[in-house]
């Protein structure tokens, strides 16, 4: 089975990026994780981009805040699947990211989860290399039925105490 890369501009991400780890352990997918500034570590950043899928990495995630060029800059040498993570940091509180990541030049996509979406991130990863790994499919569908019962699970207990029941024992 495929890889997942996950890369960080700075240890200071770790926090919000450990989200995706812990979804894809949930999910049996292996991953690497680095650090990796496409400013301070340039070269660094491109060699891992463009060893990645001799590598054995089938989707790479970039978790950045601020310029948040990171994920551009990977996508910009590899042909794998780039998932850009924007990290809530800094005096826009994570929105300079985001708008970095999405607002990508024609021909270098990269996707976007939300703002410190590392979890999504990990599951998108997942689902993307599970299109070539049937029993990761099946993982995966197994987790979305967890979290449908998780949903119907609370909908049985708001009915049952209704909304300031519920609410009190939240």
């Amino acid at each position: 089975m495929k890889k997942v890369l996950i890369v960080m501009g700075s240890d200071s991400d770790l926090p919000v990026m450990q989200n995706a780890c812990k979804v894809l352990d949930e999910l049996g997918v292996g991953y690497e994780v680095r650090i990796s500034s496409a400013h301070r570590a340039p070269a660094k950043t491109a060699a891992l981009a463009g060893g990645a899928a001799a590598g054995g990495f089938g989707v790479i995630i970039a978790g950045a805040g601020g310029a948040a060029h990171l994920a551009g800059v990977i996508a910009a040498e590899t042909i794998l699947p780039v998932i850009a993570v924007p990290i809530k940091s800094g005096a826009l509180v994570g929105l300079d990211a985001l708008l970095a990541m999405v607002q990508m030049p024609a021909g270098i996509p990269v996707a976007t989860v939300a703002i410190d979406g590392a979890r999504n991130a990990g599951i998108l990863a997942a689902q993307i290399l599970a299109q070539a790994d049937d029993a990761l499919g099946q993982r995966l569908a197994a987790f979305k039925a967890d979290m449908l019962a998780g949903v119907e699970g609370k909908d049985a207990r708001l009915q049952e105490l209704g909304v300031a029941g519920y609410l009190a024992q939240k």
